[in-house]
């Protein structure tokens, strides 16, 4: 199989469904953004240790094809695989689970205590952007519900894993403004 097709050489692709797009139509860039997310999910897995988080963002790097896959399809009901309220439940839990386990800050963080929760934060500030994609995309063609609560969920949890691994808690103080040096 050929990495290169030549079908897109003039600025369009392929749906799953074979519709075809502008490849710069707010539906690629929808899931065009949710594979990024997916990359970049990989990429901080490079730098977790925590067995059990790494466990979790696989199960969320195998979702996040689904989510991709129905995003990729024009065709309503002709990609089978989507996401469901029990995906968005486990995410509630699991965010539940680890708040759970943390001190509650009530202010916002510095992020990146820790190269792990560095790279989390980057792909939670990727996720929030697939998100506000997709519902660019719902004001065009339907979206299920669930897909757009999905994600929105889910930058919930990379957020509350990103905190769990900080290293060091620096909220951020609103009264006050040091000079940079």
């Amino acid at each position: 199989m050929n990495v290169y097709t030549r079908t897109g050489d003039k600025g369009e692709t392929s749906l799953y469904d074979g519709t075809r797009v502008r490849k710069d139509s707010v539906r690629v860039e929808s899931y065009g953004t949710v594979d990024e997310l997916n990359s970049n999910i990989g990429l901080a897995m490079r730098k977790i240790s925590d067995k059990d988080i790494l466990d979790k963002l696989y199960q969320i790097q195998k979702k996040l094809f689904f989510v991709a896959g129905e995003l990729a399809t024009a065709e309503e009901g002709k990609f089978k695989n989507g996401v469901t309220d029990a995906d968005i439940d486990t995410l509630e839990k699991w965010v539940d689970s680890y708040l759970e386990k943390m001190e509650t800050v009530d202010a916002f963080i510095i992020p990146g205590s820790s190269d792990a929760s560095a790279q989390l934060h980057v792909a939670r500030t990727v996720c929030r952007r697939a998100e506000r994609r997709i519902l660019a995309l719902s004001r065009e063609d339907n979206v299920r519900p669930t897909v757009i609560k999905f994600v929105n969920r889910l930058s919930d949890t990379i957020y509350t894993f990103a905190r769990y691994l900080e290293e060091d808690i620096r909220k951020v103080d609103f009264t006050t403004f040091e000079d940079i040096k």
